[in-house]
């Protein structure tokens, strides 16, 4: 069985396909149509002018395809920093929520320093003037003092941490919804790339200005 026999067989067989397949099996068959006929020179060089251009479409389309792919794995490797970037990013902010518990823990010990020294201090304005009893006095008041400025200080580190937690959990809402449009988009580009091309001239052209504009995206 020669090649010809072959290729005649696996068209009855297969048929058509669809698709870059549908494309390619015509192409045989007209070939096959063109090879066998007994038409003049004259028609046979405008069919032969005929294959010539559906040929240019099949390699136009496997360009098209191949060009498509590369942009999907670029956009993979994209996506895949991205994911990376946002794991470290949250990590970040555990590690950054387990040091603002602690501070909170701290200033938690203070508000209770401040508390007992309120008390005491009542208690001791309450007894006789000594100057034992002004001396300690002098020494709490003066502690309470440090207290309350450290106290402060972790108020402000606080509500800092506070804003900057808000503002990073609404930059990751956002970046996520910007990688699930990206996404989309990706999808609804390979979904295109995929459907069957018309033998039309416009259909090329229209394909043609397609791709044109994914290259200068994808640059």
């Amino acid at each position: 069985m020669n090649d010809e026999d072959i290729i005649r067989k696996r068209l009855l067989v297969d048929g058509d396909g669809t698709g870059d397949d549908r494309r390619i099996n015509i192409l045989l068959k007209k070939f096959l149509k063109w090879y066998n006929s007994d038409e003049s020179v004259d028609k046979k060089s405008s069919t032969l002018d005929q294959l010539l251009s559906q040929v240019s479409q099949c390699e136009y389309a496997y360009t098209k395809s191949r060009l498509t792919a590369q942009m999907a794995s670029s956009e993979l490797n994209y996506y895949e920093n991205i994911s990376k970037q946002i794991e470290n990013t949250i990590q970040s902010v555990k590690e950054e929520i387990v040091g603002t518990k602690e501070d909170f823990k701290e200033a938690k010990v203070i508000r209770k320093n401040r508390l007992e020294y309120e008390v005491l201090s009542k208690v001791i304005n309450e007894q006789p003037d000594r100057k034992e009893t002004n001396e300690k006095l002098g020494k709490l008041k003066k502690e309470l003092e440090n207290l309350e400025e450290k106290y402060t200080q972790l108020e402000e580190k606080l509500e800092m941490r506070r804003k900057q937690f808000h503002v990073l959990f609404s930059s990751l809402h956002q970046l996520q919804a910007l990688l699930d449009v990206d996404k989309q988009d990706t999808k609804d580009i390979i979904d295109i790339s995929l459907e069957g091309f018309d033998d039309d001239d416009d259909d090329i052209q229209i394909l043609t200005n397609k791709c044109d504009v994914e290259l200068m995206s994808t640059d």
